[in-house]
C-alpha cells in the first residue's frame, strides 16, 4: 500500500511542477488581422505586460487572411498548452458563424475565453459633402428614397454591416448594403462619395472628421464616449435599444488547462490596469476589459444568439 501511494504521489509531481513553472518559454499571440488596426494593437500593449509579468517573451504573430478565420483557425488548431492565445473580434465570434457554416473551427468547441481585452465604441459616418447631420436626419432621406442609399462595409458579416442592417431593422429603412474586400476600399469609396453612410471604429471616424472628410452622426453604444462627449447616440435619437460594439476577446485552444487560463487572465487584468496600457487604449478610443473567463463565456453565447435572430431577421447571407 505505501508503495501505491508513493508511487501515485511521484506520479503527480511532474504535472504539478509543470502547472507551477507555466510559463517555461515563449508565448505565441497569434493577431489574424494585419498590424496597425485596434486588434494588433491591443495585443501588442497587453502582450507586452505579460511577457513583464510571465519572465517570458510574448511573440505577437500576425496572420491575416480570410475576414480574420485564417489565425483564428490556426489558434483553434493548436497545442492546448498555453502557449498559443489569439485574440478574436466580436464579428467572429458572435456573426461570422451563422454566415459561414462551414467554419473550419468552432468558437464554442474550439477555444475557450481567457478574458476581454477591450471594447470600441462605432460611429455612424457620412461623406462631408452629404446634407444629415444627424441619424434622424439621414433616417429621413432614406425613407423619401427607398433603396437609394447606400451603406459600405469591409465585407458580409462583418460589424459594420451587422451595424447597418441593425439601423435598417429598428428604423425600418431599405439601404443598400454594400461590401468590400477589406476596410481600406470601402473607406476610398466613403472618403470619395461613392457611398453614403458607414460604421466605423471611432478613432478612425474622429481622425476623419477632424480631418474635414467625413460627418459623424452618432455613437453605436448606450452610453456617448468619453472620446466625443458632444456626440449623441444614435439611441438618443430615437433608437433607445441601439447598440452595435466591437470588441476584441482574448481566448485559447480548447482543453488548455483551467489554471493556466486563470494565470493568464489575471495578469491580463493586470496589465489592462496598467496606466500606460490605459492611455494607449483611450488613443483608440477603447474601453479597457479585464472580464474574467466565465463572464466572457457567457456575454459571448448572449451576443450570439442575438446576432443570430438579426442574421436571420435580415437575411443576410454569405454573397
Amino acid at each position: 500500500m505505501k508503495r501505491w501511494l508513493l508511487a501515485c504521489l511521484m506520479a503527480t509531481v511532474p504535472a504539478l511542477a509543470a502547472a507551477q513553472a507555466y510559463p517555461g518559454k515563449a508565448i505565441r499571440w497569434i493577431v489574424p488581422v494585419p498590424p496597425g488596426g485596434p486588434a494588433d494593437l491591443l495585443a501588442r500593449a497587453v502582450g507586452q505586460k505579460l511577457s513583464e509579468a510571465l519572465g517570458q517573451p510574448v511573440l505577437i504573430d500576425n496572420k491575416a487572411g480570410a475576414g480574420a478565420n485564417l489565425g483564428i483557425e490556426l489558434a483553434a488548431k493548436s497545442p492546448a498548452d498555453g502557449y498559443t492565445l489569439v485574440v478574436v473580434p466580436a464579428g467572429n465570434a458572435v456573426i461570422t458563424p451563422h454566415i459561414f457554416p462551414n467554419l473550419p473551427y468552432d468558437v464554442f468547441r474550439d477555444l475557450v475565453p481567457v478574458t476581454l481585452l477591450a471594447s470600441v465604441d462605432n460611429v455612424l459616418v457620412v461623406p462631408f459633402g452629404t446634407k444629415a447631420r444627424s441619424v434622424r436626419e439621414l433616417v429621413e432621406i432614406a425613407r423619401a428614397q427607398p433603396g437609394k442609399l447606400s451603406f459600405a462595409s469591409p465585407g458580409v458579416g462583418s460589424q459594420p454591416h451587422v451595424a447597418g442592417e441593425m439601423l435598417k431593422s429598428m428604423a425600418r429603412i431599405d439601404m443598400l448594403h454594400v461590401p468590400y474586400k477589406g476596410m481600406a476600399p470601402a473607406m476610398n469609396d466613403l472618403l470619395g462619395g461613392q457611398v453614403n453612410a458607414m460604421f466605423l471604429s471611432i478613432s478612425s471616424a474622429l481622425s476623419n472628421v477632424q480631418a474635414g472628410k467625413l460627418h459623424a452622426l452618432g455613437v453605436a453604444s448606450l452610453k456617448r464616449s468619453p472620446a466625443a462627449p458632444d456626440l449623441p447616440t444614435i439611441a438618443e435619437q430615437g433608437f433607445p435599444a441601439f447598440e452595435a460594439v466591437s470588441w476584441y476577446a482574448l481566448m485559447a485552444p480548447a482543453g488548455t488547462p483551467a489554471d493556466v487560463i486563470d494565470k493568464l487572465a489575471a495578469e491580463a487584468g493586470r496589465a489592462l490596469k496598467a496606466p500606460d496600457v490605459r492611455e494607449r487604449l483611450r488613443v483608440l478610443g477603447a474601453d479597457p476589459g479585464g472580464m474574467p473567463p466565465e463572464a466572457l463565456a457567457a456575454m459571448i453565447r448572449r451576443e450570439f444568439a442575438a446576432a443570430g435572430e438579426l442574421v436571420r431577421r435580415q437575411g443576410i447571407r454569405a454573397e
